[in-house]
């Protein structure tokens, strides 16, 4: 097996053999999409070339089985690949030769993608991308286009063809950028026709397609192309002092990881809403070796402000990032706060001249003018993204970037697409087509809620609910496994995501965990900078936790408890919303704060008197709250009965005290489950509705005060108690 350095051969012929063809044509996929050195998230595309049964005249015909519309390489399966008679493909050249020559070029690329939905064989509902024609017209039966960066710096250096020429001899060809499509597939299909010994094709500003009549030899000359580009950059970028010159050497220096986490702490939830006033983002940050060398160094500027090149990247990043002066040695955070406001101010100004300069009759209107990439010397990069593994994306396409810029600039030098191209791909009227045919966005998409208490019972609970309507879930508890264990059983229903994760808490997914002592205020400032150095921010938060301390025989309750149950039920929800506070007017964004008080607040009763009177105060702390932080945040209150099933504050030993307590038959060997339904049921037989209370009843409340359902309500506490009589209000 030949050994690769800069990529990884995982073929295993046992594997390919045990699969048919469409299977194996998904397993060379997922084998090179799996590697953000051969392709990114999204990016790039496979073909096999058929012979299937025709299911109308049972004739054997040549079918292309290609990567679809959407997906992803590393994760796709069978049914992200669409099924086309070749014949019919071939047949839509003269159609699209026909259009092509009265001068309709690009409406023709347009039509030619809906018409190959003719083509479809067997009835396969995936569409097809704009990539299909140069998979059908390379006449070879196993096609990888790929986007590597080491490809990609050589396609997006100024002297492109020459290096191709020297690197890979005459069997690489080389096409400059044409907009994928049938252009560019018939350009490919000239090169092949008119000179056999090519074997792969070098796309300028865009990556390359590679060929094989063999499926394995077909990947294995997709990485020996991959490795023979990055050997020829990395002796390049050795000769010219590698690292320490990278980029014209560095400007300045980084701040230590420490400092570096602290900055962005402070000023993430701010620049998210700087950059959220059209629509929510969330963040991804990233300060790795290699992100920083890049925004220290002295070419950052002059490489920044040329944009990216491949089209796949800017499709994310936008053309180009912001790239904030400031200087980490001499200038403080205000200083940075300064200039990231105006820098925004100036890339809003700069996106709408080069809208307005590029706009054709037809385009659609401009989108959000923020910038999607903020890079400042010193910190290191920060992505935004609809959701939390699209920021990941982002971060990623401009990880890319920067590593073709590193290899361009080694070996010539780094030019971008022209802007006029960059537009035309941005505001595609496929791609805006593409867009409109999403689906719509979830209730809580681009969101972010902590739920303090999520450990177990009504707080557990309370995060699935949300979780199912698109917000990231941060999960709080005392105890960090309770936590992180609530928010794995989150990830592993709704996955990472795309994208690759990256590192600490930033490359997290949908859910984390994270451990807080509401009472203790630093505690509580620690957990919330973490949120902000995982998502950016956050828009909403959930307090269940509380605590129960009944009175002995007596009615008497130590001192030490009763100051610890008003410690956690009143106090540490007031610390919550506090501290919380400070993060939400750095925001700028309306959120939702909703505390649990309890049915107990409003019904006296014997045995518990710390835990009543201290509900009775959480309820008027919902009002004050209301009052304090509006109109930025709506402060609501949840009020369950008892909840006895599934709830943390009724282990075995106070289920069975209640039992003695209300004369409910039981025994001492009873199941645990047993115990509870009967303990459950005497609780719902006080109530008009005689049904059991469960966490999940609870979730829905809390999930309704923190949508946007019920806008209009704010200082009020929501009563879960299946009617309680005794609680009405007075």
């Amino acid at each position: 097996m030949k050994d690769y350095k800069y990529v990884n051969n995982l073929w295993d012929d046992a594997k390919a053999e045990s699969l048919d063809q469409v299977e194996k044509l998904v397993y060379r996929s997922n084998l090179l999409g799996q590697d953000q050195r051969i392709t990114n998230t999204g990016g790039g595309n496979t073909s096999n070339k058929l012979m299937e049964t025709d299911p109308l005249t049972g004739e054997e015909v040549e079918v292309l089985w290609v990567k679809g519309s959407g997906g992803d390489l590393r994760t796709s399966k069978r049914a992200n690949f669409s099924s086309l008679y070749q014949s019919k493909l071939l047949g839509m050249q003269k159609l699209y030769l026909g259009r092509a020559d009265k001068g309709l070029k690009t409406a023709a690329e347009d039509e030619m993608v809906a018409m190959a939905s003719h083509a479809t064989f067997n009835l396969n509902p995936r569409p097809s991308s704009i990539d299909t024609p140069l998979h059908s017209f390379i006449p070879a039966k196993y096609v990888d286009h790929m986007h590597p960066n080491a490809i990609i710096a050589i396609a997006a250096s100024q002297n492109c063809e020459k290096l191709t020429q020297e690197i890979f001899g005459g069997e690489m060809g080389y096409v400059p950028w044409i907009r994928p499509g049938f252009e560019l597939g018939l350009a490919m299909q000239d090169i092949c026709q008119k000179d056999a010994n090519v074997k792969s094709i070098m796309m300028g500003q865009h990556g390359f397609i590679s060929w094989d009549e063999n499926e394995k030899n077909c990947y294995l000359y997709t990485l020996d192309c991959i490795e023979k580009a990055s050997e020829f950059i990395e002796a390049k970028y050795e000769a010219k002092g590698g690292d320490a010159a990278a980029f014209g050497g560095a400007k300045c220096e980084s701040l230590d990881e420490a400092t570096r986490q602290s900055h962005f702490a402070a000023i993430l939830p701010w620049l998210r809403g700087q950059v959220s006033q059209q629509k929510r983002f969330v963040g991804t940050v990233q300060d790795d070796e290699k992100i920083l060398r890049f925004v220290n160094s002295n070419d950052a500027t002059r490489l920044a402000e040329l944009g990216t090149s491949c089209p796949d990247h800017f499709l994310r990043t936008k053309i180009k990032p912001l790239l904030v002066d400031w200087n980490p040695q001499t200038e403080d955070l205000a200083a940075l706060k300064t200039k990231i406001a105006s820098g925004i101010e100036e890339y809003r100004k700069d996106y709408e001249v080069y809208y307005n300069k590029c706009k054709r009759d037809t385009s659609p209107a401009m989108r959000d003018q923020n910038p999607t990439v903020v890079l400042i010397p010193g910190l290191g990069m920060i992505a935004w993204g609809k959701s939390k593994s699209e920021s990941r994306v982002t971060a990623e396409f401009y990880n890319c970037a920067v590593e073709v810029m590193r290899g361009a600039e080694a070996i010539d030098t780094y030019i971008s697409l022209p802007q006029q191209e960059a537009f035309d791909i941005e505001y595609w009227l496929l791609e805006e087509a593409k867009l409109k045919r999403m689906p719509a966005e979830d209730e809580l998409a681009r969101q972010t809620i902590i739920v303090v208490g999520a450990g177990s019972g009504i707080g557990k609970e309370t995060a699935h609910r949300i979780s199912k309507e698109g917000a990231n879930i941060v999960c709080v508890d005392m105890k960090l496994e309770t936590a992180e264990a609530t928010a794995k059983e989150i990830t592993d229903v709704l996955g990472q995501g795309i994208g690759v994760a990256g590192s600490g808490i930033s490359g997290c997914g949908p859910a984390i965990g994270l451990a807080s002592n509401i009472t203790d205020r630093a505690s509580v400032r620690a957990m919330l900078d973490q949120v902000a150095l995982a998502y950016g921010g956050f828009d909403s938060i959930v307090v269940t936790a509380g605590v129960f301390w009944p009175s002995d025989t007596s009615g008497h309750i130590p001192d030490d408890k009763w100051a610890f149950t008003f410690g956690v039920n009143v106090t540490g929800s007031y610390i919550v919303g506090d501290e919380a506070a400070t993060t939400w007017k750095e925001q700028g964004l309306q959120g939702q704060l909703v505390l649990t008080t309890s049915a107990n607040a409003v019904v006296a009763k014997k045995g518990s008197i710390a835990y009543d009177t201290s509900k009775a105060a959480a309820n008027h702390l919902v009002r004050e709250l209301a009052i304090e932080l509006a109109p930025m945040v709506r402060v609501n209150g949840v009020a369950p009965a008892t909840v006895v099933k599934g709830s943390a504050m009724f282990p075995r030993d106070r289920v069975i005290g209640s039992l003695a307590k209300y004369n409910i038959d039981y025994s001492e060997d009873e199941e645990t489950e047993s115990l509870t339904t009967k303990l459950a049921q005497f609780y719902a037989d006080r109530t008009l509705t005689k049904a059991p209370i469960t966490p999940a009843d609870q979730a829905e409340a809390y999930f309704l005060l923190v949508s946007q359902r019920l806008s209009k309500t704010t200082g009020q506490v929501v009563t879960v108690d299946g009617g309680l009589h005794e609680a009405f209000l007075r």
